[in-house]
């Protein structure tokens, strides 16, 4: 690693940091930047994974006091984000770097449209019928397996997997957006927590960059969240997009 490519993940890991303190979308950053640094595609999504899991920790401690209050039965919703993020975890590491690569574009597309939509749909969460009725059996029977999807995904790839699980959330009958954020961010470090072991288990991560990538996110979440508060989460969120947008046309030049 050279110290101009150092500098580089350093810096995009500490303003990914700083976005998900605020906003979620890290991964936008991290994955590119890394794959834009040299690494394979498969690397790259791995070593961020290991990257952003300290801060998802810190994240989830943040929301304790709405966790005390939530129903304990929808911990349930743990078990399928462990079976699926570790089923998406080997589903990445069977796939040929060549597919994965292709697939690249496309995911960070996806993933920059969940992030576009987030708001919209936690507005219609709020006000929604749908969040008017009880956790029955039925209901979490039924989320449990769409949770199991997306923690496939999110062993996957990853990234937007915090507005799927709001979406589910909300329609179970939660309302409270913060004890729903809590819920959220319990069940994505679960995933990434599993797939980064498996990852690591595996050898698919470059840990000079995951380690720099940890301290550059620990230190942007913590030291420059009271920043990105100040700008806005207006201005942050629209941030994330449009890098996110012009990741997305970065990487299908690359392929080119």
């Amino acid at each position: 690693m050279t110290i101009s490519q150092g500098v580089l993940l350093f810096g995009a890991a500490f303003l990914a940091g700083m976005i998900n303190s605020v906003a979620g979308g890290g991964t936008l950053l991290t994955f590119p930047t890394l794959y834009w640094a040299g690494h394979s595609p498969l690397v790259a999504n791995a070593t961020s994974t290991v990257a952003l899991v300290p801060g998802a920790w810190s994240s989830m401690w943040g929301y304790r006091e709405e966790l005390r209050q939530t129903p304990h039965r929808l911990f349930v919703l743990l078990i399928p984000s462990l079976i699926g993020g570790i089923l998406g975890a080997i589903l990445l590491k069977r796939t040929p770097p060549e597919d994965f690569a292709a697939l690249v574009p496309y995911l960070v597309l996806f993933a920059t449209v969940l992030f576009l939509v987030q708001e919209p749909i936690q507005r219609w969460l709020r006000t929604s019928d749908a969040t008017n009725h009880p956790i029955t059996t039925t209901w979490l029977v039924s989320t449990a397996f769409y949770q199991f999807l997306v923690a496939v995904y999110g062993g996957y790839f990853g990234a937007g997997i915090g507005i799927l699980m709001l979406a589910a959330l909300g329609l179970m009958g939660l309302n409270n957006i913060h004890q729903m954020n809590g819920l959220k961010n319990i069940f994505v470090s679960t995933i990434n927590a599993v797939a980064a072991i498996y990852f690591i288990a595996t050898g698919l991560v470059s840990w000079p960059a995951a380690l720099l990538m940890a301290a550059g996110a620990i230190i942007g979440g913590y030291g420059a969240a009271g920043l990105a508060r100040k700008l806005g989460q207006k201005f942050v969120k629209r941030t994330v997009i449009v890098i996110g947008f012009a990741m997305t046309i970065s990487l299908f030049i690359k392929q080119k």
